[in-house]
């Protein structure tokens, strides 16, 4: 039996697609999830669904042509981060109590199919939650929108001037239960807080390997970042010429890059377990992580016959470290330049947190 879905909103950009091919979703999902298919493209005739679930709602896009699926899912993604921005919660109920504003979004977010304004920040200048500025902004849609630099905004003043730099990394680890390293890698991302007045251009300097081989530099530690993702104020065209990381920052908190360095990671926190049967109604685990902590647990359980060994999950450490990458990673400097003069300070802070960090536990 299957599940009617109810349609809270829609917009078709194209016109291209019948309105009424969404009913077939639902039943494509129920249908696949019992055969235990699922994937995040269905189809059904020449019309395909892609896909993404957040909270207790389903985000899809119809498509008849052989679209990019990146550029879909990253846009769905988006949504999602917009939506949020300016409802907090995103679930059923925020979506019914701000339809006005939700179909004001959708339209200033793509036009044609296309991807156009999505950064929230400079989509809240003139889209409100209150219907009477809304209709006032609409008379007066601002510079960013038609700027070059669309994620700033002019006329930025700060009594101080500083930027916050947090890089943190998030260690994935899977560690067997004799103790050996199965996969390990580091996922970093840098994060800005700008507080910063006019249209100031900044530049980073990282201790990028493949710089420092660019430049002759091969003094101290360096790091080789893979699977890099910039914002889109960064000037590619620098970075992959000279590896300079250039770019006029968005005002408040962004995330300015993310990247990978796939390499052996020793594991940072050990911890070792043995599960123990004692009778058929009595299970005893000991669980010991590092040189101080220990836990015993005792279990008394109904009677079970059955003697097939069963299934144990990994143990999942969750840890945050301060002041520390286990990449080495380091922000050698951040230049700050703008028309004015005025003098900036930067403050750096790493994180090291658990990411995916597994620990299979003695059979």
């Amino acid at each position: 039996m299957y599940m009617h879905v109810l349609v809270l909103i829609c917009r078709n950009y194209k016109g291209d697609v019948d309105m009424a091919e969404i009913d077939h979703f639902m039943p494509l999902l129920m249908q696949h999830e019992e055969e235990g298919l699922l994937c995040p493209v269905l189809s059904h005739g020449s019309v395909h669904f892609m896909w993404i679930k957040h909270s207790n709602l389903y985000l899809v896009a119809t498509t008849n042509k052989n679209s990019n699926a990146s550029l879909v899912y990253s846009f769905l993604y988006k949504l999602v981060e917009v939506f949020t921005e300016y409802f907090k919660e995103l679930e059923e109920e925020s979506i019914q109590d701000n339809f006005v504003v939700v179909y004001e979004l959708l339209d200033e977010l793509m036009d044609f199919g296309f991807p156009q304004t999505t950064d929230s920040k400079i989509l809240q200048e003139y889209i409100t939650q209150e219907g009477a500025k809304l209709e006032v902004a609409k008379s007066k849609v601002p510079t960013t929108v038609t700027n070059a630099v669309s994620w700033r905004s002019e006329g930025i003043k700060y009594k101080k001037n500083e930027v916050f730099i947090d890089v943190i990394e998030s260690i994935n680890v899977l560690v067997n239960a004799n103790g050996s390293v199965m996969s390990s890698d580091i996922v970093g991302s840098i994060k800005l807080k700008t507080m910063l007045s006019g249209m100031p251009e900044l530049r980073l300097g990282l201790n990028d390997r493949v710089l420092f081989a660019l430049t002759g530099r091969d003094k101290g530690k360096t790091v080789t970042m893979e699977d890099v993702k910039f914002h889109q104020c960064v000037r590619l065209s620098r970075f992959e010429s000279d590896r300079t990381i250039s770019f006029i920052p968005p005002d408040g908190e962004s995330e300015l890059m993310s990247y990978r360095i796939n390499t052996h990671v020793k594991p940072l926190i050990w911890i070792e377990s043995i599960i123990e049967k004692f009778s058929h109604s009595r299970v005893e685990i000991m669980v010991k992580g590092g040189k101080e902590f220990l836990m015993r647990a005792h279990f008394g359980l109904p009677s079970v016959e059955n003697d097939e060994l069963e299934g144990k999950p990994p143990i999942t450490v969750k840890f945050e470290i301060p002041y520390f990458t286990v990449s080495g990673i380091q922000v050698r400097y951040m230049k700050i330049i703008e028309k004015s003069g005025y003098q900036a300070l930067p403050w750096v802070r790493y994180i090291t947190q658990s990411g995916d960090y597994q620990l299979r536990t003695n059979v």
